[in-house]
């Protein structure tokens, strides 16, 4: 992930928790159901937590698709250190990029609770920050967020200069 590189070249400690990776381990046990997203969810903020604590900035790459697992993940993190991002990309959009076939497979009903197929998006009402990556390059994407989160994290102005193009 472009961004949790950036982060590490500048010298931040940084981890990105996957979807698909965590749901190969951590959450192997969990489907699409509903209370299986909220579990889904709640464990990764927990993660996210320990992570924190030891210093690491996080950066959790999930579809949350209910505001109520969004606001317990936010309390379990701490709101000082969760950054909502909206990732506000058509389903079509992603359905267009999906290379393991997932989305075809919910539309043949072969998974059920597949967020934009046969269950619901709950958008957020007030994200931090909303990306389009449809109209956006995922540099430009990347910037973004790199800027959220220096800005956060109080990174020092010289380190500022060195944007994401200098480390290519």
């Amino acid at each position: 992930m472009l961004y949790g590189r950036r982060l590490v070249d500048i010298g931040h400690a940084c981890y990105v928790l996957d979807g698909d990776y965590i749901r190969h381990g951590l959450n192997k046990d969990l489907g699409f159901l509903h209370q299986d997203r909220t579990e889904n969810i709640r464990r990764i903020a927990e993660v996210a937590r320990l992570m924190n604590d030891a210093g690491l900035i996080v950066i959790t790459a999930f579809i949350s698709p209910y505001r109520d697992d969004r606001q317990l993940a936010r309390a379990i993190v701490g709101a000082e250190n969760f950054v909502e991002v909206y990732v506000n990309t058509p389903v079509e959009t992603c359905e267009a990029r999906d290379q393991k076939g997932t989305y075809k497979r919910a539309r043949a009903g072969l998974i059920v609770g597949f967020t934009g197929v046969n269950d619901l998006y709950e958008a957020p009402e007030t994200p931090d920050m909303t990306i389009n990556t449809s109209i956006a390059s995922p540099l430009e994407c990347t910037e973004k967020l790199l800027a959220e989160v220096m800005d956060r994290i109080a990174v020092p102005e010289g380190e500022r200069e060195h944007t994401f193009r200098d480390s290519r």
